[in-house]
């Protein structure tokens, strides 16, 4: 990673990165300015896409577990439980970083749910997702932090830390549908209209 340039650009399906299992960031490289640069190439890049609302670091081609969960998202979905925060706090003030995360608990009660991906540009299906999900991971700083979400926030939990084991939702999605030139385009707009 040392004096390379990291590229904010989202690699697409085909990729091999995608398909690896990331490695774990080391104790030693947290408040590293390799980090720094890594988080903030994975920030300009899902706050590019209006349509995202998490992507994982082997998405920009960085074969590393990490995600980022958009804090829009908590504003579509605020069903979330927090260990380390009191109920007014639940919305994270800024994108949520999750650095060697760990899912250590999955509801039974699992949903059929409509999900896309970045790095599977247009395409969309349905998932069989955990209604609920808790993660265990590492902030920016690696402090140890605990998460506990449902619908939106269990679906992401559950794709991301699918990227850092190098499966993709089409691996297991049904009724996969690609969206037509008119609806990728109004995405597209909307997009260009954020930057």
């Amino acid at each position: 990673m040392k004096g390379k340039t990291v590229k904010s650009e989202i690699i697409q399906s085909g990729n091999p990165i995608l398909r690896a299992k990331a490695r774990p960031i080391l104790e030693k490289e947290f408040g590293t300015k390799e980090l720094q640069h890594v988080l903030n190439a994975m920030n300009t890049a899902l706050e590019r896409e209006s349509d995202g609302v998490a992507i994982a670091a082997p998405q920009i081609g960085i074969s590393q577990r990490i995600f980022i969960v958009s804090r829009k998202a908590f504003t579509i979905d605020g069903n979330m439980e927090h260990e380390n925060v009191s109920t007014k706090e639940k919305i994270p003030k800024k994108n949520l970083v999750c650095i060697n995360p760990e899912i250590v608990k999955l509801s039974r009660k699992k949903l059929k749910v409509p999900e896309g991906c970045l790095s599977v540009r247009w395409l969309f299906g349905n998932t069989i997702r955990n209604e609920k999900a808790t993660i265990r991971a590492r902030d920016e700083n690696g402090k140890l932090f605990t998460y506990g979400g449902s619908g939106l926030i269990a679906q992401i939990f559950q794709h991301e830390y699918d990227h850092l084991e190098g499966t993709l939702f089409i691996d297991h999605a049904t009724n996969i549908e690609e969206l037509t030139p008119e609806e990728i385009a109004a995405i597209q707009t909307k997009s260009a209209d954020a930057r």
